[in-house]
């Protein structure tokens, strides 16, 4: 999507995500809260006030941009005073690199952030003028089976505060009508509600696609919670650079309330970090020898939005990859790779925020290591295919890309795995090489369904 007018880049935060490695297993369940430093109040609010927590993870934002997280001591109590020294020594350098972006007099402590009017902000004033031209989206929650994950989901989503959104919820060949009664009951005419009987997360985002309205289309998982300026994010990154064509935002837990969920956060999670960054082949292209392959760094298909006319140009997600389908995964990471490919920018947009739920049993980690692996060699397999053009480029950062993905001491895997079950790396690195093998089978399968691979 091309900007119809050049917007100044919003405030790049300095502050990266992280904070959960501090955090024990004995100190769970972790209570979670949302602050603004501009508006800090007396006391800390818990999105669950059942939770008595030794610790809490705090989201900060500044003019309602995400500027880093601060693991805090829950057994201070909610007074906000007695937490602000914290805060600051987390996220004090991320605060007067904003204020700076913002023409604002640096700050020494809290309360200067509070004391300076919000209307006096740069990035608030770029928000308006952004918001009074503001693109339609459509989100599409692609779901198989789970009511109960769907509507809750359903429920963030239609509090968001953004002036012109649609929704509309894939049904991929589900078992029961529960999903389509729950929404009908629950949501009336304010959710579409469509279904497409070929399995697979790829078949029923493409499904969205056809169905959309918006001129972004916008996908989150069923298991996750928007933040009610989800989309105001969203449309930020797509303004933020003369030629845009994907999204992606920040993911962070729902909940740490179990050994697995803290320790998938502490040593895969999802989260980006707090800086906007833009990619490309030209002058964003990153410094890493083996871009564009290494596309998970781009974000994650559990929080992605692209323009929908490039999308269809380039014939939407490739139906043999994604859960559901025998490949497991990669089909978000082939949508990141084609934009790129294509010469087009993707943009990592901190402030398009969802909050994750993530899976809370031990076993689970394996299924999603071994899975992860299947669908990167299948992504790349598939990245291949569509996209032949680049095989040159593979073979000559093949073997640095073999000691990427399989090497203990490489920058992907030092530490990875501490702390985790064992066999998780072995089991993860057979996934990678079952991966082509994986993505033939399930293109065949793809076709015999009648499917566009």
């Amino acid at each position: 999507m091309t900007a119809a007018t050049t917007h100044p880049e919003p405030p790049r935060a300095l502050t990266e995500a992280g904070a959960a490695r501090t955090i024990e297993q004995a100190d769970l369940p972790v209570g979670r809260v949302d602050v603004e430093l501009s508006m800090p109040g007396r006391e800390l609010a818990l999105a669950d006030p059942s939770v008595q927590p030794a610790k809490i993870l705090a989201l900060l934002r500044l003019h309602g941009h995400p500027i880093g997280i601060a693991v805090l001591d829950g057994q201070l109590g909610p007074a906000w005073h007695k937490h602000a020294p914290a805060v600051w020594a987390a996220v004090g350098e991320a605060v007067d690199a904003h204020l700076i972006a913002d023409g604002l007099p640096r700050a020494t402590h809290l309360d200067d952030v509070a004391s300076e009017p919000v209307v006096s902000a740069q990035c608030q004033r770029w928000h308006e003028e952004l918001l009074l031209h503001a693109p339609v989206i459509t989100v599409v929650v692609a779901t198989r089976d789970r009511p109960d994950s769907v509507c809750e989901c359903l429920d963030a989503l239609l509090q968001m505060e953004y002036p012109a959104f649609e929704i509309v919820v894939v049904d991929n060949d589900p078992t029961t009508e529960a999903t389509s009664t729950a929404i009908a009951r629950r949501f009336g005419a304010r959710v579409r509600y469509v279904r497409e009987n070929r399995r697979g997360l790829a078949a029923a985002h493409n499904r969205g696609v056809s169905a959309a309205r918006g001129e972004i289309v916008a996908f989150v998982d069923d298991d996750v919670v928007v933040d009610r300026h989800w989309l105001t994010g969203i449309a930020e990154g797509f303004a933020s650079g003369p030629d845009v064509a994907c999204v992606t935002g920040l993911i962070l837990p729902a909940q740490l309330e179990t050994p697995a969920q803290l320790l998938l956060e502490q040593h895969g999670g999802f989260d980006k970090g707090f800086e906007l960054r833009v990619f490309d082949t030209g002058p964003n292209r990153p410094a890493d020898p083996l871009f564009p392959f290494t596309a998970g760094a781009f974000g994650s298909g559990a929080n992605m939005a692209f323009d929908a006319a490039v999308l269809r140009e380039l014939g939407g997600f490739d139906q043999a990859i994604g859960a559901g389908t025998f490949a497991r995964g990669g089909d978000d990471l082939a949508g990141f790779f084609r934009v790129v490919v294509a010469g087009h920018q993707l943009v990592y947009q901190p402030s398009a925020v969802v909050w994750h739920r993530h899976h809370r049993e031990m076993a689970a980690l394996r299924n999603q290591a071994y899975g992860y692996g299947v669908g990167l060699g299948a992504f790349l397999t598939s990245a291949l295919i569509h996209e032949p053009r680049t095989i040159p480029a593979l073979v000559r950062r093949l073997p640095r890309g073999v000691g990427y993905t399989f090497g203990a001491a490489s920058a992907r895997n030092r530490g990875r795995y501490d702390g985790l079950p064992g066999g998780l790396a072995r089991l993860e690195q057979r996934g990678v090489l079952f991966g082509p093998v994986a993505y033939v089978v399930s293109r065949w399968r793809t076709r015999g369904r009648g499917g566009r691979p």
